[in-house]
């Protein structure tokens, strides 16, 4: 049951990142003041805990897989989504770091820190959406 919780939560916050990204440039209006729309400001906690879940979630399923000589397309799919989501956490938590203390970190420019949201604002819904739907189909607790 757990994991059918935390593959609803991946799930739901997979798809609320790739809409908000794709409708964000119809609304908002970026300006100096303020580059990005504040309803990142609810999601980006929302990524933070599904990035998390999805490690953690991701770890369990990555030890439950015994490779043996072979290697099937269940050890293929549970690698790419962990290592995928491990590299995207990495980069997310650098620029979010990045971002909310501003000033103080400046290991890179602003320029440079849009593209990498834009990576991880790609890339994190389909990370979550295929872990999230894996978790929603497993029938062991």
């Amino acid at each position: 049951m757990l994991k059918q919780i935390v593959g609803a939560i991946l799930t739901i916050v997979g798809v609320a990142v790739a809409i908000h990204t794709v409708i964000e440039p119809l609304y908002h209006v970026s300006t100096d003041e303020q580059l990005y729309s504040s309803f990142w400001g609810i999601l980006n906690p929302l990524m933070v805990l599904s990035i998390i879940l999805g490690l953690i979630f991701g770890y369990i399923r990555k030890k439950g897989i015994d490779s043996g000589d072979t290697i099937t397309r269940e050890y293929l799919a549970v690698n790419t989504q962990f290592y995928g989501l491990l590299f995207i956490g990495i980069l997310f938590f650098w620029n979010y770091f990045n971002y909310y203390y501003g000033p103080e970190f400046t290991a890179i420019g602003a320029d440079t820190q849009s593209l990498v949201w834009i990576l991880i604002d790609a890339s994190l819904p389909l990370l979550l959406g295929a872990m999230g739907i894996s978790l929603l189909r497993s029938n062991d607790e």
